[in-house]
């Protein structure tokens, strides 16, 4: 499977404690976790030419992973639209924490995909609610984060096609955290845990989540549909 990492690389070039906790940036530890003898793993950045996303990167990529934050107004419209028609054709998307306010989430999903946050260092406790999905795969009942952002609902998204997981924050707060979504060919996860001032995605479990996510959204491999004027299978006699 070949897959990016996109990462905008801000934080970890302008705030110390960001570069301490992910010294090869967000997307070096993400791909780092994600390396392994199927897997062919590039990453990707804001402020690389065409944002990394060139024609050629995204043609050869099967599943894309967003991690943004700041700078979500930077992304070219022009990308954003070829990273759309990717997912219509069958790419997958993996969106990851403050990437719901992204220009292709909030495309993907027509809404303005808004929502409550907080930085208090509070618990995190994601409670799986769908146990047979195959991204839950491995994991127990909950996952509980020491420390974590909250972010709280209302959650403007559309409806998920599925609700993995559903989170409780220590100030008492309530967030879908785990979504899933087909839009054309291409399936969507998106996924909350991951500021970037917490070492979350050295979490194991949270690690195995990206992971089942990863191979759940890979592209199934058959031929696209034709669309457009068809001419009849069979012989109509009604004319």
């Amino acid at each position: 499977m070949n897959i990016t990492v996109w990462n905008e690389n801000r934080h970890e070039k302008k705030n110390p404690a960001v570069r301490d906790i992910y010294p090869e940036g967000i997307h070096g530890a993400i791909a780092q976790f994600l390396q392994e003898k199927a897997n062919q793993v590039r990453t990707a950045t804001l402020d690389e030419p065409e944002h990394g996303l060139t024609d050629a990167v995204l043609s050869d990529t099967d599943v894309l992973l967003w991690w943004g934050h700041t700078a979500h107004d930077e992304v070219d419209d022009g990308i954003v639209e070829k990273v759309r028609q990717r997912v219509l054709e069958g790419m997958g998307l993996i969106v990851l924490h403050s990437g719901h306010f992204s220009k292709i989430f909030k495309t993907l999903m027509g809404t303005s995909c808004d929502l409550k946050w907080r930085e208090a260092d509070e618990k995190e406790r994601l409670w799986v609610v769908e146990p047979g999905h195959p991204i839950m795969d491995g994991i127990g009942e909950y996952i509980e984060l020491e420390k974590e952002e909250m972010y709280g609902e209302h959650f403007d998204i559309p409806a998920p096609d599925e609700l993995l997981m559903m989170s409780w924050f220590e100030g008492g707060e309530v967030f879908r955290s785990a979504c899933t979504y087909r839009r054309g060919q291409g399936k969507i996860f998106y996924f909350r845990p991951g500021h970037e001032t917490y070492p979350t995605y050295y979490n194991e479990e949270i690690q195995r989540v990206i992971k089942n996510a990863v191979n759940w959204a890979a592209p199934t491999q058959r031929s696209r549909p034709v669309y457009g004027n068809a001419q009849p299978l069979e012989t109509i006699k009604g004319k």
